[in-house]
């Protein structure tokens, strides 16, 4: 788990993790583990909706192609319980079918290919995780000079 000395624990995110392969859905919960989220991980999209229904997630990440319920439709009812919660659709046929966030409901839509674990975990935190905006950096070239009181 993420901590810091000055604040303690940092808050733990839960993830609610859909895909019908067993190989991708333990490989994705593994990685996202390993980044220090909690992962509760289904292969069935209809027991995932409803375990959406009764633990509060953070964040679902779900598959395109499953029996009985697409992603498009697992993201459609759990939005029907929840309007707010933060999607990620991982799929091997979205340059394909041409699926995108408007297409499917998701606020992000990853291709599965060599560089999805990365952003995946970029998604992840993107979306959970409170951004702090940073002060701008001036550049040496940028400072003016400034003014001296009349009492120097």
């Amino acid at each position: 788990m993420k901590t810091s000395k000055a604040q303690g624990p940092a808050r733990v995110y839960r993830i609610l993790l859909v895909d019908d392969n067993r190989n991708g859905l333990l490989a994705r919960k593994s990685v996202l583990e390993e980044h220090g989220y909690t992962v509760d991980a289904f292969s069935a999209p209809v027991e995932a909706v409803a375990q959406f229904e009764a633990i509060t997630y953070d964040l679902v990440v779900t598959d395109y192609r499953m029996p009985k319920l697409n992603g498009a439709e697992l993201i459609s009812a759990i939005r029907a319980i929840r309007p707010e919660i933060k999607v990620i659709l991982v799929s091997g046929v979205a340059d394909v079918l041409g699926l995108d966030e408007k297409s499917t409901g998701a606020d992000m839509v990853i291709p599965k290919s060599s560089t999805e674990v990365t952003h995946l975990i970029r998604a992840a935190k993107r979306l959970m995780e409170p951004h702090t905006p940073k002060k701008p950096v001036r550049s040496a070239t940028s400072k003016k000079p400034r003014k001296q009181s009349a009492s120097q």
